[in-house]
């Protein structure tokens, strides 16, 4: 059954106002919304699962075509690197909760909506109790635990899930709706190894992307809501942002997935960190120059006079914007070809961002029969925090 048909006891009790006609005139007069239409849109209920890059322009445009209820998942703070994005926050609100700062902002964009505000971690023991009082969930986060934590609550509640992910300058859309269609675990019945995918942090995001990814989740959800049009239900929606093009790729659904298959997989929720690899992952591999090193204890090292081995991983535009004296640059592409660059019979200490690709390029010279090899906890970052606060930060 099409949700808009789900809502039809709900929105026919719901009455447009004059002050509603008068904001809405735009949608009313087109035959595809209607009255009817807007009626609908006010009687729904929405989740937002984070309020940053996709959780902006989504939450914008879904609070400003009227839509009745949105309830807001966010337990993060503003932070300034968030601004070059996350147009729903402002310089002002560097500090704040993401949550609130998404509040202010939306009652200004329309003061009708009523807004449900979660300002906690969601997770696996509050997952059901938030989902449950919704009829579309919105994905805007950027992790996999979390994806997947969100994919299997509305699998079990047989909400849909509009989806939305970005990375540099590539962006993906779909609706899982574990109804009729394929749900996440379908795209990607396994997670990747941690570290395989970078983060946005890691790897950057052009600032406009999640804007575009974001109000093509908003339509979504709106076409849901109102039951027009054909949804991204089996299609996964591609786009290119540096040769702007848009393609989409069919997603077949898999049975054992599905909402009421005779012996259903997805049972109850689970430790998705754990299922992800992420908990207790170390950073850095063991080895007998004894694995890991803090910032201090590099700088007191190389305070000492010591003759050191450090190797940056990052790319150059990344050691263009801050480094620590002293090191050598090896970007982590052209580690294989240049392994020459790097000296066997001395102790390597490996450093990148925050910790991740330093990961992998120990694990890599390990396989090359690297044995002296230590990891910077933290990499520059963790640097930047406890060694050189004065350090360009990005």
């Amino acid at each position: 059954m099409p949700l808009s048909d789900l809502l039809a006891g709900r929105w026919a009790d719901t009455e447009l106002t004059q002050s509603d006609m008068a904001r809405y005139s735009r949608h009313v007069i087109m035959p595809e919304v209607g009255l009817e239409g807007q009626r609908k849109l006010k009687a729904a209920k929405v989740l937002v699962i984070g309020t940053g890059g996709l959780g902006s322009p989504l939450a914008l445009y879904l609070a400003a075509a009227g839509v009745g209820t949105l309830g807001l998942v966010d337990f993060d703070v503003v932070d300034v690197s968030n601004l070059q994005r996350q147009i729903i926050h402002g310089t002002a609100d560097v500090g704040r909760s993401k949550c609130q700062s998404a509040a202010d902002r939306l009652r200004d964009v329309n003061p009708e909506v009523k807004l449900d505000l979660w300002e906690s971690r969601f997770t696996s023991k509050n997952a059901l109790d938030i989902v449950k009082h919704y009829d579309v969930v919105v994905d805007g986060t950027d992790n996999f635990p979390t994806r997947y934590l969100v994919n299997d609550a509305c699998v079990l509640l047989n909400k849909p899930n509009v989806y939305g992910s970005i990375f540099r300058f590539d962006g993906q859309a779909t609706v899982f709706d574990p109804r009729v269609g394929p749900c996440y675990r379908c795209l990607y019945p396994e997670p990747p190894p941690p570290g395989e995918v970078p983060s946005c942090a890691e790897g950057g995001v052009l600032g406009i992307l999640p804007g575009v990814i974001g109000c093509i989740q908003a339509t979504e959800t709106i076409k849901l809501i109102l039951g027009i049009g054909e949804p991204l239900i089996g299609r996964l929606l591609h786009y290119d942002a540096l040769n702007m093009t848009f393609k989409t790729f069919k997603i077949r659904r898999d049975p054992k997935w599905a909402v009421g298959a005779p012996h259903p997989t997805i049972k109850t929720l689970i430790d998705y960190e754990q299922f992800c690899g992420i908990r207790g992952e170390a950073p850095a591999a063991t080895s007998p120059a004894g694995g890991e090193i803090t910032p201090r204890q590099l700088k007191a090292r190389i305070d000492t006079g010591e003759n050191l081995f450090v190797l940056d991983v990052r790319n150059p535009n990344e050691f263009a914007i801050c480094r620590i004296p002293g090191t050598t640059l090896v970007p982590l592409p052209e580690l294989p070809s240049r392994l020459g660059e790097v000296p066997r019979d001395r102790e390597v200490i490996v450093h990148c961002k925050s910790g991740m690709r330093s990961a992998k390029a120990i694990e890599f010279l390990k396989q090359q029969g690297y044995t002296k090899l230590v990891n910077l906890t933290g990499g520059i970052l963790a640097w930047a925090d406890t060694v050189d606060p004065g350090m360009t930060r990005y």
